[in-house]
């Protein structure tokens, strides 16, 4: 093998795990805001550890999935440049790149401790389980992705010994259940009638079923939100009553990114949308600096 043809190998492995989409994982560290622990060192380390033990874990699950779906992902005019439906890789190679990208998770999982462990085993069997069966199933496909969203907050606050709040964990559902929906809209309108050759659940899917449910999820995730800032209990534990001001970067956030899917059609990769949308960008950006503000100073 020449160095091109080794760099070219390289290249689509990094692209087969899917960097763009470690911006997830930054759920990982929500306890460590939230548990005002962020100006702690050794608690910074550890969540930064965590992080990288799931941004690994969730391109293992990433590269298992475009296995499965190597054949599938050819008929989708976005997701046929991915390496395996390119034919950039073998089925072997990626299996490869699969097994060492767990094994590093799964050492970073076992320096974090047992109940890390744990969570680490337990998300990578709902990847398997929702690459085998779930994301063929109706509703259960999305419930599947939300409580993948869910573990990772859980994850967070068991490496730095932090208990999460019911709060968090019920918010982080509701919104990943509409950033699903989002993308499971976006199927459906771009790839039209090949959406079922693509993915079996979305023949029971139409645009005005996820459109009604995209209204529910976003109406709960914001009052949720509303509901969390201005709770006694939560002032009582955070030392904040002002935790409402960043209400209204939640609010532009949610609405933003309903325009987004609905305008522009935008909503097929949450992460690419944020980082290239600037008005959602700067939203995110204040919210978690006004949050840093009000838990911290």
């Amino acid at each position: 093998m020449n160095d091109r043809q080794g760099s070219g190998r390289m290249g689509a492995i990094f692209r087969l795990a899917r960097p763009h989409q470690w911006i997830k994982n930054a759920l990982v560290l929500a306890a460590l805001v939230f548990g005002q622990r962020l100006f702690v060192f050794h608690d910074v380390v550890l969540a930064a550890v965590a992080f990288v033990a799931f941004c690994a874990l969730s391109s293992a699950g990433y590269v298992l999935n475009d296995i499965a779906d190597r054949d599938a992902d050819r008929l989708n005019p976005e997701k046929c440049d991915r390496p395996l439906a390119r034919g950039d890789l073998t089925v072997a190679a990626a299996g490869r790149a699969a097994f060492a990208l767990a094994a590093i998770a799964i050492v970073l999982s076992i320096v974090l401790g047992r109940e890390f462990v744990a969570i680490a085993l337990l998300y990578a069997a709902l990847q398997l389980f929702y690459s085998m069966w779930a994301k063929h199933q109706v509703i259960i496909d999305v419930i599947a992705v939300a409580i993948g969203f869910v573990l990772r907050a859980f994850a967070g606050g068991v490496a730095i010994n932090v208990e999460v709040s019911p709060w968090l964990v019920f918010i982080t559902f509701v919104l990943a259940l509409f950033l699903v929906l989002a993308r499971r809209r976006h199927e459906l309108i771009a790839l039209g009638d090949d959406a079922i050759a693509h993915r079996s659940a979305l023949s029971e899917y139409s645009v005005r079923l996820v459109d009604q449910m995209i209204s529910i999820v976003a109406g709960a995730t914001l009052v949720s939100y509303m509901i969390y800032t201005a709770s006694a209990e939560v002032e009582a534990k955070l030392g904040t009553r002002h935790l409402y001001l960043t209400v209204p970067f939640v609010a532009f956030g949610i609405l933003r990114y309903l325009y987004l899917i609905d305008e522009r059609n935008e909503g097929g990769d949450p992460a690419r949308a944020l980082m290239h949308d600037r008005p959602l960008l700067i939203a995110v950006g204040l919210w978690i600096l006004t949050d840093i503000a009000l838990l911290y100073f």
